[in-house]
């Protein structure tokens, strides 16, 4: 005599009255035959343990996210630095070509396109396009300066002289 055995519960049958049996347990003990689980038994999260996750993400969204805004704040500022160190190499080489900073009517685009009576203009200065600062702002060149020989200014932030913060200037002096 051969025996089948339970999916569900483990039991050994008879071969002929095993689908019988299977179907009388099954019904008395509420099983459903693919998941091995009382039937209309539920899984899955309650509104409570739901609502408990979306504070937490609230929570740690609160505390990190002020501090990740304010490290691109200050990654702007660097980059404005970089970005006038750069400018200002540009023009020292500019000055040992030709003998003379770009006067403040050429402004930093002498840098790119050679100026009317330049002979010993041997640029250009810069690889790409005179960039404008992290803010879209273009860069203030003056020649003479007022604090060096030639003054880069980006107004910051607001794009306004002065300021606080990331609005605050950025030179190269």
């Amino acid at each position: 005599m051969s025996y089948d055995v339970c999916r569900v519960c483990n039991l050994h049958f008879n071969s002929l009255t095993a689908k019988t049996n299977l179907l009388y347990i099954m019904k008395n003990l509420k099983l459903s035959a693919i998941t091995s689980r009382p039937l209309g038994v539920q899984t899955g999260f309650t509104l409570l343990e739901l609502l408990v996750v979306m504070v937490i993400i609230g929570l740690l969204a609160g505390y990190v996210g002020p501090k990740y805004f304010a490290q691109i704040g200050k990654s702007e500022v660097k980059s404005a630095r970089a970005q006038i160190d750069s400018l200002g190499k540009a023009i020292d080489q500019f000055r040992l070509d030709t003998g003379h900073y770009p006067s403040s009517e050429e402004g930093l685009a002498a840098l790119i396109t050679r100026p009317a009576n330049q002979p010993k203009w041997d640029g250009p200065y810069l690889t790409k396009n005179v960039p404008l600062d992290p803010w879209g702002n273009p860069y203030i060149y003056k020649f003479p300066g007022q604090h060096g020989e030639y003054d880069l200014i980006s107004y910051g932030k607001d794009g306004q002289p002065g300021g606080d913060g990331e609005a605050a200037d950025i030179t190269n002096w």
